[in-house]
């Protein structure tokens, strides 16, 4: 539901600038149609045109970043919005201006602008802040102190309504300013001096300095060139022209360096999709067993994983597991962990002792207290008992006689958590055709945008759809979770094992 409504939201976003930008034209027109508008517009057609061209600049520019991501893009947007209705609102006050019957929409239009102009120098601070990061006393006095200004600045104005403290409209629609007019700057002039400061105090790159104090300077450079002769419209056309600089060089300087994150994240993807055995039939020579396995992250890299291996030539290892975090932190604690289960599994303990010499093992080091949830199986081939040990995996789901059931086994401490700790291994007896379903709690706990949880019963229902071969097993069962899921975001790494034993030759 979020989701939809950040969408919606950024949608909304796009329309009103594209409608800003059209209704313009079609104001301009119906100006150029009305001889009694042209006369009163003419001498404001250079800010006008202007305000035309920014808002449809506003407009290509909101596409252009509504499908960006991270750090100050939704200020961004904010602040591509208040431009576009700063144009809007300059260009509607100058088709009121000068026509007593509109006085009171010249003076809604100024208002308008006026408060428009506090909102964008807020959102302005709270861009730059989040993409180049502000730090230090200053910083916390102006994170508690620009809000503040803001409310009192928007009250000063608004108190205009009721009687003229900085700025009047006569009946005749002209503007006129009060001796109090200077407290309008108050705020403007508060806060860029300490937004200056703090964006060159930052420490972000040079290139990316400058590009943020352009909002500042610009449009104190063109006012001071042009002398104010030109008005309010090639002040917001700075202004623009400094956002779309922004827009060049920070938004480019932090895509290349998500770029060169995903390439790395792609290799560590790789990685770790090397480590995990991929290849099926794993052992296309033994016919005792079929086994078949699956992970999918849900972040580039994940936490879980499974292995299977031959301890012996009559001993399979299986395993499965779900470290305590996600992305790369804990893809590197998978792969230690991985390395020392297998390790221990290969020296020919049964499943109780691999889980305690491994839990003491990452328990020595752990220093970052991430921990892993490990089921292990070791599967006789030549009897079909398979000795298993949980440290507080996930149930297994064993088939018999054609039918699936959770089978609630005993369940241990994580590994990594804490020193010295016991776990007790138990023994199932496999016949001709019976399977073990072991698996991470992305399934059980896949969850669709109703907020609703998959589910173990749904999982056994999914499983029973059709007794098949273990590869057909995962496809299933993973088909069910999508159906489930929908449109939902996967906030889980989901790993499957399922193996079948096919009996020995020997029997």
């Amino acid at each position: 539901m979020l989701k939809k409504i950040k969408n919606s939201t950024v949608l909304l976003g796009l329309v009103f600038t594209i409608a800003v930008a059209v209704g313009l034209v079609v104001l301009a027109y119906v100006g150029y149609l009305n001889s009694e508008i042209y006369a009163r517009v003419q001498p404001y057609l250079y800010d006008f045109g202007i305000d035309a061209m920014g808002a449809l600049v506003c407009a290509a520019l909101f596409f252009g970043c509504m499908k960006q991501k991270g750090d100050g893009t939704r200020a961004f947007r904010t602040l591509v919005v208040l431009v576009s209705s700063s144009f809007a609102a300059n260009a509607a006050m100058y088709f009121t201006m000068g026509a007593p019957s509109l006085a009171s929409f010249t003076f809604a239009f100024c208002l308008i602008s006026k408060v428009l102009d506090l909102v964008m120098i807020f959102f302005f601070y709270r861009y730059v802040k989040e993409t180049l990061g502000f730090s230090g006393k200053l910083a916390e006095l102006a994170e508690k102190g620009i809000p503040i200004l803001l409310a009192l600045q928007t009250i000063v104005l608004l108190s205009n309504i009721f009687f003229p403290a900085t700025f009047f409209v006569d009946a005749s629609g002209a503007y006129h300013a009060t001796d109090a007019s200077v407290a309008e700057d108050i705020y403007l002039i508060a806060v860029s001096l300490v937004t200056t400061i703090l964006i060159v105090r930052s420490g972000g790159p040079r290139n990316q300095k400058v590009a943020a104090l352009t909002f500042i300077f610009l449009p104190l450079i063109n006012y001071a060139l042009a002398l104010g002769s030109f008005g309010n419209a090639s002040q917001y056309g700075m202004v623009l022209m400094s956002l779309i600089i922004m827009y060049c060089i920070i938004f480019n300087d932090k895509s290349s360096k998500l770029a060169a994150t995903q390439t790395e994240l792609n290799m560590a993807t790789e990685i770790q999709a090397s480590m995990l055995p991929s290849i099926f039939p794993a052992f296309p020579t033994r016919k005792e067993f079929d086994l078949y396995a699956s992970m999918d992250p849900a972040k580039e890299v994940g936490g879980d994983f499974y292995d299977f291996f031959m301890i012996d030539d009559d001993h399979l290892g299986v395993v499965i597991a779900d470290v305590s975090d996600k992305g790369v932190p804990a893809a590197l604690f998978m792969m230690i962990s991985k390395t020392i289960v297998q390790n221990f599994a290969m020296l020919g303990n049964n499943a109780s002792e691999v889980l305690m010499r491994a839990n003491d093992a990452l328990c020595a080091q752990n220093k970052t207290e991430m921990f892993v949830t490990v089921w292990v199986g070791i599967l006789e081939l030549s009897t079909g008992k398979m000795n298993c040990a949980s440290a507080g995996h996930e149930y297994p789901a064993i088939c018999r006689n054609g039918k699936f059931e959770l089978f609630k086994d005993k369940h241990g401490f994580v590994l990594g958590g804490m020193e010295g700790m016991i776990y007790r291994d138990y023994d199932i007896q496999f016949e001709k055709g019976d399977k073990i379903f072991v698996y991470t709690d992305g399934v059980p706990e896949a969850t669709n945008e109703n907020r609703e949880l998959f589910g173990n019963d749904r999982m056994i229902e999914a499983l029973n759809k059709k007794i098949t071969d273990p590869k057909e097993t995962l496809k299933i069962v993973r088909e069910a979770v999508d159906a489930f899921v929908g449109g939902a975001e996967q906030f889980d790494d989901l790993t499957m094992v399922c193996v079948e034993y096919r009996g020995s030759d020997e029997e």
